[in-house]
């Protein structure tokens, strides 16, 4: 029987980071993935002959630095690419706005659309800066034990005292009005122009299943800039495909010892009495562990592998009580060459787009997740992701991979089948034909992920891509229940490692760090 000091199970960026972390730290640490290859949400796929795609995630926002510097992930082959245009708001007739690296230039864009707003633009991004600072500290933290916080918590929470030195006790009070805020209160501070409104309320609103004009957006939108160095709408793409982060992760795992396996689905958690002992495997493979990690969603840990019969009752309401509903899709073109889209040169095709005229529009396509039925105008985001990685597509065609929100996982009086996703297809293909012109007819084949298939292919509860919804009330010391927010749970040696736990979704992997620390303590 094999005996190890740590099972992870899952495969995800975090758990490689845990499993990481805790191999450097001289721990016999085994990864176990269900699917053939480790990654999770920063997969590559094959997704028609000869076009590859990254399943879910085409950039990435922020990587935790205290991982790349203790990981060294440069040595094992992590290369990210930052484009100079990081993200273009498309308008009408080619009138687009282009958001640079420098925000110089992202002002002379926005200049064009409104003088008033171009003025004021780097202005915002340092205020956004700030606030994000703040919330770069809370991130490293372990959340409070409450009700029963104790000196040793208070003094954990010291590191904040940083950003309240550099930018005052007024920084905070401006941290405490943004989080809660929606995007139109925030957006009727600083601008006036419809288009730029709607392309910095995106922020506020990604792979979330609300609106704009929900509270709280205001802290998504923080939360998608921290390390971002001031950069709006900051985007990085991973040199050979997201995956590639994944195989950094691994590789430096294996460095230390670590053992990968993946076609290794787990079928339970074994407790007993409240203490856990080890996994038993699909197969029927039992092994054991001092400490289990788990980097799935608290549904998947706790209801399905632990089994409620192990829960107590109150912990199993809480676990109930978790909302997860997903509402954003994926969907992947072959194409049979390189696209026009009106007003974009060919050097600014590597970057992220966006079809987002107005706040408004948001609200209107959010409409669509309080009514169980597909949008018709959904809102949606993408890239070309065979421009930045040439080997995605056969030479002369592309890909262009689109995040399409809101198409919810819970439909109204129907289920999700090939009819609605072909329907859901179309709409989307309509949307982008508005700014592509002939786009329909360069299509070879696509492929099209709904939150169903998330949930059945990823392990995602209702297809949630942050294993729970960002909002306050799932927020810190609540994420993901009270009584398991600093990544230990209720059950004695089994821990929380995944985007369920604090700080939330991303392919940040800071939940994985905060894990590690708390396991080898």
């Amino acid at each position: 029987m094999n005996r190890f000091d740590v099972i992870v199970v899952g495969g995800g960026i975090n758990s490689l980071v845990t499993a990481s972390l805790l191999g450097k730290a001289g721990k016999k640490v085994v990864v176990l993935e269900a699917r053939d290859q480790v990654g999770g949400l920063a997969s590559t796929t094959e997704f028609a002959p000869g076009f590859k795609c990254n399943a879910i995630n085409d950039i990435v926002k922020w990587i935790d630095p205290r991982i790349t510097k203790q990981l060294d992930l440069e040595s094992h082959g992590l290369s990210l690419i930052q484009p100079d245009t990081v993200r273009i708001a498309l308008g009408e007739n080619g009138k687009n706005i282009t958001f640079h690296r420098d925000s110089k230039k992202t002002s002379e864009s926005i200049s064009a659309h409104s003088e008033k707003d171009g003025k004021v633009w780097g202005e915002f991004t340092e205020y956004i800066q700030k606030l994000a600072q703040f919330l770069e500290k809370l991130y490293e933290i372990t959340p409070p034990n409450l009700p029963n916080v104790g000196l040793k918590e208070a003094l954990r929470m010291r590191s904040m005292l940083g950003p309240v030195r550099r930018h005052g006790t007024r920084g905070l009070v401006d941290l405490m009005r943004v989080v809660p805020m929606m995007m139109p209160e925030l957006m009727d501070e600083w601008f006036e122009n419809e288009l730029l409104r709607g392309a910095v309320s995106t922020a506020g609103i990604h792979h979330l299943s609300f609106g704009p004009f929900s509270a709280a957006t205001g802290y998504n939108l923080l939360h998608q800039h921290v390390h971002s160095d001031g950069v709006f709408h900051n985007a990085q793409f991973v040199n050979g495909g997201t995956i590639e982060l994944a195989n950094a992760l691994k590789s430096f795992a294996e460095s230390v010892n670590g053992e990968i396996r993946t076609n290794s689905k787990v079928s339970a958690i074994n407790v007993e009495n409240g203490i856990c002992s080890g996994v038993t495997l699909q197969d029927g493979e039992v092994i054991n562990a001092n400490k289990v990690v788990s980097g799935l969603d608290p549904n998947n840990t706790f209801i399905k592998l632990v089994g409620p019969s192990n829960l107590n009752p109150n912990f199993n309401t809480q676990l109930n009580n978790i909302r997860y509903r997903g509402s954003t899709v994926r969907i992947h073109f072959a194409l049979n060459g390189l696209l026009e889209i009106k007003g974009v040169t060919k050097d600014q095709m590597g970057t992220v787009f966006s079809i987002s005229p107005s706040i408004e529009y948001l609200e209107r396509a959010s409409d669509s997740v309080k009514y169980g039925r597909l949008p018709d105008n959904p809102y949606v985001e993408f890239t070309i992701p065979s421009v930045i990685n040439p080997k995605f597509a056969p030479n002369g065609k592309h890909v262009l991979s689109a995040t399409v929100q809101y198409a919810p996982y819970h439909l109204r009086g129907m289920n999700w089948s090939e009819e609605l996703k072909s329907q859901l297809k179309n709409n989307v293909v309509s949307i982008l034909e508005n700014y592509i012109p002939n786009f329909s007819s360069m299509i070879e084949s696509s492929s099209l992920l709904t939150p169903v298939d998330l949930e059945s292919q990823f392990g995602l509860t209702e297809g949630n891509l942050n294993h729970g919804e960002m909002t306050l009330d799932q927020f810190m010391f609540m994420r993901p229940t009270i009584s398991s927010a600093q990544y230990k749970s209720p059950i004695e040696n089994l821990f929380l490692c995944g985007p369920g736990t604090h700080p939330g979704g991303g392919l940040h992997g800071t939940n994985g760090f905060n894990a590690a620390k708390i396991i080898l303590k």
